[in-house]
């Protein structure tokens, strides 16, 4: 169980840094893409797509600390805010810090959507890897 846990954890933090290269990359030589699925827009979609595994693999990587109800709650919350934070510290980098990217108030209604999506599943999930 060790070694799967060092494995998750190790996924974790390069998808961290998947996420940093991705938000604050310099990507001028890739054309922008238009396109909409159900009228949303293809960046949203990559913004949801880009969180929406932060949940499940925190939960991968830190899960031997949920051990009843209460504890799978706190630490979802936890792992929720902390998600949020990272999406709100993104966009406000994207805005403040740099010159060739913008911070966008829905690209974090994208985020959160996907870390709220995310986190219910990973509760769910947990609570009936209790029973």
């Amino acid at each position: 169980m060790k070694g799967k846990r060092l494995i998750a954890r190790i996924l974790f933090f390069l998808y961290l840094a998947a996420v940093l290269v991705l938000c604050f990359g310099q990507f001028k030589d890739v054309p922008s893409v238009p396109w909409t699925l159900l009228g949303i827009p293809s960046d949203k979609l990559v913004h949801f797509c880009m969180f929406f595994p932060f949940p499940i693999l925190a939960f991968l990587a830190f899960d031997k600390y949920t051990h009843t109800p209460r504890s799978t709650f706190l630490f979802s919350g936890i792992t929720f805010l902390v998600g949020v934070a990272l999406a709100f510290g993104t966009e406000w980098g994207q805005a403040h810090l740099t010159t060739y990217r913008s911070g966008d108030p829905l690209d974090m209604v994208a985020d959160v959507s996907a870390l709220f999506i995310s986190t219910l599943i990973v509760i769910i999930w947990d609570l009936r890897k209790q029973k």
